[in-house]
């Protein structure tokens, strides 16, 4: 399993083949400038809610691939206002089955609202479950204690957890979720994009090391193995 950073919380995931794409903001992103949004791959485009740093570059990506968008029914009416025909309107809770593996939405607790100001549903995380190994996408979110039923139910190899505090949880809550969710293999996403989510890095990484969970801040444009 193949993983490239994009910048903010915007990840590409290579799975049997498959390129996942997650919350796409890359040309809004000055962090980012470096990325051609053109060479980006994508199958399947997941996205977690309508907030423009999660959304900015899905139609442009979805039009140019042709990719599968999994997405919440109210960020599905927008996009297919937009001309992408190509989408899988989900709700939490549901599990749809794709050629890569199984996606499950989960609850992710922020508020929601499209570029245009209306309304975007319900924010999501995803556990994706497949061949190669299970992760947690938790898009935005505060720690929320419906994070424990991933923990008990499902065996999770690593995950995506916003680090950047202001907007959702920090890095002291991400700790915690970590033990709720039973992982101690992260990837931060969700900070250092704008000023309100600055981190202090050497910081986290200490406090992820006493808390003995592995704590990984990707460099932009970077790719990681997995399993």
């Amino acid at each position: 399993m193949n993983i490239t950073y994009y910048g903010h919380s915007c990840f590409g995931v290579e799975i049997n083949g498959k390129h996942l794409l997650f919350d796409p903001f890359i040309t809004p992103n000055e962090l980012a400038k470096n990325i051609d949004v053109n060479a980006v791959k994508a199958d399947y485009i997941l996205i977690s809610h309508g907030h423009e740093d999660h959304i900015a570059d899905a139609v442009s990506i979805a039009q140019r691939t042709k990719a599968k968008v999994i997405c919440s029914w109210e960020v599905h009416l927008w996009l297919a206002k937009k001309g992408i025909e190509n989408i899988h309107p989900v709700n939490i809770g549901g599990k749809i089955k794709m050629d890569f593996g199984n996606v499950k939405s989960v609850t992710a607790m922020h508020s929601g609202s499209l570029p245009d100001g209306s309304y975007g549903g319900n924010p999501m995380g995803f556990v994706i479950e497949s061949s190669e190994g299970n992760f947690y996408y938790a898009g935005d979110t505060s720690l929320t204690y419906d994070m424990k039923l991933i923990g008990d139910y499902r065996q999770i190899d690593f995950a995506f957890l916003p680090i950047g505090d202001n907007f959702t949880m920090g890095i002291d809550n991400a700790i915690i979720a970590c033990d709720f969710i039973n992982c101690n293999d992260i990837i931060g996403m969700h900070y250092d994009t704008f000023p309100y989510i600055k981190i202090d890095k050497e910081e986290a990484a200490a406090k992820f090391d006493r808390a003995d969970v592995k704590l990984t801040l990707m460099t932009i444009g970077e790719t990681i193995k997995k399993k």
